[in-house]
């Protein structure tokens, strides 16, 4: 039996059987086929997959985004279908962070009041040890006063990290969080990220692509076809290439080294 900070085999959330059907008749395309799984608390799991393989669908049923067509959401106890429209907007409002991979801060609006807007919206007060802790994790204090466009790219990517993170959520998602990023940038928000995980005890769920990424999670899921295929855990960028070259060319090769020098 495996712990996670202390709580034996906690689920964060999970699905069960979970689909998701788009269009009609001849258009209709099965973006999710009957996806159950389950995210541990207190770990960082990337969820990977060809495109078109259901992960980002996956990632928004998860988080109350998208409606599933059939099958079931849980958040710990919650199961998400049973809640209303209020009850739902509550839900990932207190209980879901997010951070995507365009950022989504408000324009107007400097870096802390974007960090801060959740909370403001919720007519709730930060608390001061909890903000001061995330916002020096970020390393933001000498920019709270700018506004997005004097930012650059990581720096946004650092705010909304921050903005997912200040309610304490029971999870956060991350489509892509650093699809528009260079490389530097990149290693400090998944860096931020698995931090967040062993320092804070937090949830992460990320969507991407990039073995390097991936490398520092502690599971990866992948899909295919809007099904669950494989899973791997501790992944290191070659381990988690070499899957990917096994899933494309067939199981028979598996050999991630050639695949990590052409690539």
């Amino acid at each position: 039996m495996s712990t996670h900070h202390g709580r034996p085999d906690s689920i964060a959330a999970r699905t069960v059987d979970l689909t998701k059907v788009y269009g009609i008749g001849d258009a209709e395309v099965h973006a999710l086929d009957g996806v159950t799984v389950e995210i541990h608390a207190g770990e960082f799991t990337a969820v990977m997959g060809p495109s078109g393989s259901g992960k980002s669908t996956l990632v928004h049923c998860m988080a109350a985004l998208d409606t599933p067509t059939s099958g079931s959401v849980f958040l710990g106890e919650t199961e998400l279908a049973h809640l209303k429209d209020k009850e739902l907007t509550e839900l990932r409002r207190d209980r879901i962070g997010f951070v995507f991979q365009a950022y989504n801060l408000v324009p107007t609006l400097t870096a802390e009041e974007n960090v801060l807007l959740p909370l403001a919206i919720a007519g709730r007060k930060p608390d001061p040890d909890w903000y001061d802790t995330v916002i020096d994790a970020v390393g933001l204090r000498d920019r709270l006063g700018h506004r997005p466009n004097e930012m650059s790219g990581g720096q946004q990517q650092r705010v909304a990290c921050a903005r997912a993170l200040m309610s304490r959520p029971t999870i956060v998602f991350a489509d892509e969080p650093t699809g528009n990023l260079d490389s530097t940038a990149s290693a400090e928000i998944l860096a931020f990220l698995r931090d967040s995980v062993r320092d804070f005890g937090q949830t992460v769920v990320m969507v991407t692509h990039d073995p390097v990424a991936a490398s520092y999670t502690d599971r990866v899921i992948f899909l295919a076809d809007g099904k669950v295929v494989d899973e791997l855990r501790s992944p290191t960028s070659e381990t988690v290439l070499a899957h990917m070259s096994g899933a494309r060319r067939g199981p028979e090769t598996g050999q991630g080294h050639a695949a990590l020098h052409t690539a």
